[in-house]
């Protein structure tokens, strides 16, 4: 099992050791009660890490989210774990994980971003509806569907670059693309935020969202 480095950051996948679930469970029978949630531990699908809540604040426990798909009503259900719970820690699929999973006429943009990320030096990885269907085999993708990455945020001579070329995909894709820049510390802004150059941006950390000025965001990269 790795070791997981708390707090650990947003959007990051991990799995519970059969000790883990039965203590999730214990905490609240509502999740042991329901049937799609046990056969989710029984599969040992992963979580991910979202935002904690102001009543989460308890450092030693990793907040959760568990997405059922739109077959199972599309509940997100939220839950916690300790640390020592988590049987493995590992980053979202990557752009060209999920091409298999994702429908013909998406592919053609997931490859140019996947490149698009490679001229600037970063990886852009999937979450949202896609990678859970990638993941877990299941429909989650409908016709309204978005498509939800992330890229690490860039070095600073490549901001634009990344920025520019996310709107102009954005703008022939048949499908909208959404997601964060994300620093090395996990902050993440919405990339449309950055790339419409307000000088006050929705900053969203392990446990909050506060506005700041985008240079302080960025290093000052615009």
């Amino acid at each position: 099992m790795p070791r997981a480095e708390m707090p650990l950051r947003r959007h990051t996948l991990v799995t519970l050791t059969a000790a883990g679930w039965g203590a999730a469970f214990a905490r609240d029978p509502a999740l042991a009660a329901d049937p799609l949630v046990q056969a989710w531990a029984a599969r040992g699908r992963p979580l991910i890490v979202r935002r904690a809540s102001p009543d989460e604040a308890d450092a030693g426990r990793v907040p959760l989210g568990l997405p059922l798909p739109p077959s199972a009503g599309k509940r997100r259900i939220a839950l916690n774990a300790a640390a020592d719970a988590l049987a493995t820690v590992s980053p979202l699929p990557t752009l060209s994980d999920v091409l298999a999973a994702a429908p013909d006429a998406w592919r053609a943009p997931l490859r140019e971003l996947d490149a698009l990320g490679a001229r600037c030096g970063v990886q852009g990885r999937v979450f949202g509806s896609l990678a859970w269907q990638a993941l877990t085999g299941e429909p989650y993708l409908g016709e309204s569907s978005d498509l939800d990455i992330v890229f690490p945020l860039p070095e600073a001579a490549s901001v634009a670059t990344l920025l520019d070329g996310l709107a102009a995909i954005d703008g022939r894709a048949p499908m909208r693309i959404d997601g964060e820049l994300l620093r090395n510390d996990g902050a993440g802004v919405n990339w449309r935020e950055l790339h419409a150059r307000q000088p006050e941006v929705a900053v969203k950390t392990a446990i909050a969202v506060e506005l700041m000025p985008v240079d302080a965001f960025t290093g000052g990269a615009r």
